[in-house]
């Protein structure tokens, strides 16, 4: 082993086991990176999110064959409000208990996602109770006084019997699952904001902003250029005001929330944001454009400020250019937030970008609608509702399954790239310390382009599944996973010339140690690496030399 290899991993094995020998489900977080640690070691979230109707003893009949054909170890459920408390004050936890108990079975981890007062950005969600009394439980009201279908986030009510609610719930987990982790990870609320209103315009909310900004926020979201460094919010933030107003009301609330919860069971905390579009920049002011207040990237830092308890912001991944998907990912991977991406489209064309959000280092990634109840969420997902939905996804997942362990510690390191075939089918490159490697889609496997001039494009060219990631495991290791891509490896410094030592095509086993299957050369290595249609994994070690011949 390298002495950076050794530093590394001694520096990792002390960060991640300096909790106690089978802690719950936490974030370490190291260098602006994070990982989630799950029995005491990273893990990698290959999820599958049922579908919004899918959160009854019955559906799961229908839910369980689509995650195990995706090949998924986590699976997203919601919990409804309306569900665990129809009748106020009296909590039905029986689905719950239903669904951890068929999760173990199956050897699965669960993530809930609480729908609450919010399910994206309607209180569909809510029981009977709170639907029908508005005096008690108010909705947002415009300048004009008129109610909005969106709960107030100023609603004192609303939010005691949401705490409440919620806090019964994560009772319950610590009780039936404190000591088995079955459940890793908890959503608070749902794509959160509101359309058709940039802010509540109620008595407390006019109250609340005409005050000063929190000191807190200040801290994180600076005045804007040429305002005051303190002031009420139209002071400080102009145009911006209502939306980082909004935002910070409905952060501050699912706050309050989540800290309630965690008190009684502290797991993981996230939100997921409903995106506005990702190449509007800088952003504009809210022109009802976007659910106003919901946690999009320009006020992550509110959200922070106001929701310490909240430790990540996911991001919905429902666009599906490749220009609009990169920017979503590096919009939502900073320093102070992991990159998670809790919801992808099921379509078959985002297959591919899971090569992307897992090379760089998210927490997990989870496609939508992963169940083979009778609904297609087509156009916005996959028209197909039965196997031929998920094999696409499953596909990647079967590579990364048996190094989700190592992917994930790797990752933490720092140590993975990754890129998905763009819709222009240009190049790529990826850099990694002392090495980067040029990702080329859409050629034929043997030989050089050039050497065919008349040869017409290879049947897969323009269908973009292409995509690759790799994690240098040693200062001139790799392992490289992907399809449809021809990789080449070469060193950063002009100076020195690459030395192909060996490519091993194999698997990791059950206990994380390397398994070769076969040893690639002749054909499969002069034209670079070409990885082929079914995904591949490939441990290649490689030289420098000095690119000038011997004296």
């Amino acid at each position: 082993m390298s002495a950076l290899r050794m530093l590394r991993a001694t520096a990792l094995a002390a960060l991640v086991t300096s909790a106690a020998a089978g802690s719950p489900p936490h974030l370490v977080h190291r260098d602006g990176r994070a990982a989630l640690v799950v029995d005491d070691q990273p893990y990698l979230m290959l999820g599958a999110q049922v579908h919004n109707s899918s959160n009854y003893p019955a559906a799961l009949s229908q839910v369980w064959p689509a995650v195990k054909d995706l090949g998924a170890n986590t699976v997203s459920v919601p919990v409804a409000w309306e569900q665990v408390e129809p009748v106020e004050g009296r909590f039905d936890f029986r689905f719950v208990d239903t669904l951890l108990a068929q999760a173990r079975q199956r050897g699965l981890r669960v993530v809930l996602l609480w729908f609450g007062t919010w399910k994206n950005t309607s209180a569909q969600y809510t029981p009977a109770w709170v639907k029908l009394d508005p005096k008690r439980f108010p909705p947002m009201v415009d300048a004009q006084g008129q109610a909005s279908y969106c709960l107030s986030p100023f609603g004192e009510a609303t939010l005691d019997r949401d705490r409440r609610a919620f806090t019964a719930l994560m009772a319950h987990l610590k009780k039936v699952d404190g000591q088995r982790h079955t459940v890793i990870m908890v959503q608070v609320e749902n794509e959160v904001g509101t359309h058709g209103l940039a802010r509540d315009h109620g008595p407390q909310a006019e109250a609340a902003f005409a005050q000063p900004v929190p000191s807190a926020v200040l801290a994180r979201q600076p005045a804007l250029p040429g305002r005051p460094a303190s002031g009420t919010w139209r002071e400080v933030y102009g145009d911006y005001a209502d939306e980082y107003f909004h935002a910070w009301a409905i952060a501050r609330y699912i706050d309050t929330v989540a800290a309630s919860g965690r008190r009684e069971h502290d797991l993981p905390m996230y939100v997921n944001a409903a995106l506005r579009d990702p190449l509007e920049q800088p952003p504009q002011p809210w022109k009802n454009n976007f659910a106003a207040g919901g946690p999009t990237p320009e006020v992550i830092a509110i959200y922070k400020a106001a929701a310490p308890h909240i430790d990540v912001v996911g991001a919905d991944l429902y666009h599906a250019e490749t220009p609009k998907v990169e920017a979503t990912l590096g919009q939502f991977q900073r320093r102070d937030n992991p990159l998670f991406i809790p919801e992808i489209s099921n379509a078959p064309a985002y297959a591919r970008y899971l090569w992307a959000i897992l090379g760089r280092g998210s927490l997990g990634v989870v496609p939508f609608g992963i169940d083979y109840f009778n609904y297609s969420n087509a156009p916005l997902g996959a028209m197909a509702t039965d196997r031929s939905m998920v094999q696409p996804f499953a596909q990647v997942y079967a590579a990364f399954a048996p190094m989700q362990r190592s992917w994930a510690r790797w990752a933490l390191e720092g140590r993975t790239a990754g890129a998905s075939e763009p819709d222009d089918g240009q190049e790529r490159r990826l850099t990694l310390q002392g090495w980067q490697l040029r990702l080329a889609f859409g050629e034929w496997m043997f030989g050089e382009k050039a050497w065919f001039p008349g040869a017409p494009p290879p049947p897969w060219a323009g269908a973009r599944t292409g995509g690759a990631a790799v994690a240098q495991i040693g200062d001139d290791e790799f392992i490289l996973v992907g399809q449809r891509t021809r990789v080449r490896i070469e060193p950063t410094q002009p100076a020195e010339r690459a030395v192909l030592l060996s490519a091993e095509q194999g698997r990791f086993d059950a206990q994380g140690r390397w398994v070769s299957e076969r040893r690639w050369n002749g054909d499969q290595v002069d034209y670079g690496l070409n990885l082929p249609a079914t995904p591949v994994v490939l441990r290649v070690r490689m030289a420098r030399l000095p690119d000038k011949g011997p004296h």
